[in-house]
């Protein structure tokens, strides 16, 4: 999956220059390679990437609760003495 994200991530820059290389010369391919290119970096990569960072943590772990507050609470206090 990881390199699979690398590769489209370079592919969607290539693509990104060569676009505005291409565009002075003929506007509607430039556009064309220009808008493709962050499509699938914005419709692609991003959740590609997004979903490869997430799939393994426990969303409990970054929640605001009882228990967390109570937890940073002891370790403020165990600091301070």
């Amino acid at each position: 999956m990881k390199y699979l994200i690398k590769f489209l991530l370079i592919i969607s820059f290539i693509g990104l220059c060569l676009g505005f290389y291409v565009k002075p010369e003929n506007n509607m391919s430039g556009d064309y390679l220009i808008g493709v290119s962050l499509m699938l970096l914005m419709f692609i990569v991003m959740p590609l990437f997004i979903y490869n960072r997430w799939k393994n943590k426990d969303i409990k772990d970054y929640m605001l609760t009882e228990e967390s507050i109570k937890k940073m609470r002891a370790f403020n206090n165990s600091k301070d003495n």
